[in-house]
């Protein structure tokens, strides 16, 4: 789709919205003598105790000109000391001195202060709104995190009804399953809800910038047995690590909470998570038979493992 010049539009109102809220229309950032640059030039360099010249200007993404002449100031005001490198000297190293980290700080807390201020001022509602936004573009703008930068945590409002949405539209896109499938899935999360122990049941979804990439539930079959249900990775997640991840913390768990086998039950058609439960240990113990479910004919297959 080409890009219209109503939506260049949209974004530049918005970059000059948003520099406005942030304050670096001002004299200078977080009511101090510096600018925006100036600010990021001295964050950077507080980062690390030395950073050669040329990476500061390849981070920042600055001209060779501009950055010597603000580095010249600010060694004049004393707040950067340069040298050449030890054994190279056509490599500039530059530091923060003991003054520079001052100044650091002072413009690293008054930014966290007007921060923490602009994020009072919102309801709850419309700061999780806000930031989720913000994390969005963030994602989309900035690089793909690597394949170790995800996290799991526990289940949050709102994770619940994401995982019966997302299972739903991924099964219809790749199986063909109808909205019987989504209903499983949908008493599956309400019956975790209703009945859940929390010492012997568990969830945990899989996420990276506040962008959620996959899910996973640990439940009591028996008293003996765990199983493992509802297990999915986004499309774009895949490759990650993420499901390898997920069923990983799954099998911990129940061994931890002294389960002496976990199993779950999936179809033929899902090849890519079979590997996964190969991976983790998992046999496949039962063929079922093939019946009509979810508008489709489905094998059924029983795993386990033994904890």
């Amino acid at each position: 789709m080409e890009v219209t010049q109503e939506d260049v539009g949209t974004v530049r109102a918005f970059n000059r919205f948003y520099t406005g809220v942030i304050g670096v229309l001002g004299e200078g950032l977080v009511r101090s003598p510096y600018s925006l640059t100036e600010a990021r030039v001295i964050f950077e360099l507080a980062q690390r105790e030395d950073t050669e010249v040329l990476a500061l200007r390849r981070a920042l993404g600055l001209d060779a000109g501009y950055l010597s002449r603000m580095l010249t100031r600010f060694e004049t005001d004393g707040l950067v000391a340069r040298e050449r490198a030890v054994g190279d000297a056509r490599r500039q190293i530059v530091r923060l001195t003991a003054r520079g980290r001052e100044v650091f700080a002072m413009l690293d807390e008054r930014s966290v202060a007007e921060i923490r201020e602009l994020l009072d001022e919102l309801a709850p509602a419309d700061r999780g709104r806000l930031l989720t936004a913000m994390r969005s573009i963030h994602g989309i703008l900035g690089d793909r995190p690597a394949g170790d930068a995800f996290v799991l945590r526990a289940l949050r409002p709102g994770d619940l009804g994401w995982v019966v949405g997302r299972n739903g539209a991924l099964y219809d896109v790749e199986c063909g399953w109808d909205r019987t499938y989504e209903a499983l899935v949908a008493s599956v999360v309400a019956d975790y809800v209703r009945g859940h122990d929390p010492e012997r049941e568990n969830a945990w979804i899989a996420e990276t910038g506040g962008v959620r990439l996959g899910a996973v539930f640990c439940v009591r079959r028996e008293d003996d047995v765990a199983q493992l249900r509802l297990l999915h990775v986004e499309p774009d997640a895949r490759g990650m690590g993420v499901g390898a991840a997920l069923v990983g913390e799954c099998v911990r768990f129940a061994a931890e909470t002294g389960y002496g086998e976990i199993m779950l039950w999936t179809t033929a058609l899902q090849r890519p998570a079979h590997r996964l439960y190969e991976r983790a240990g998992f046999v496949l113990e039962e063929e079922e038979p093939a019946v009509e479910r979810f508008g489709d004919v489905v094998h059924g297959q029983v795993w386990r493992k033994k904890l």
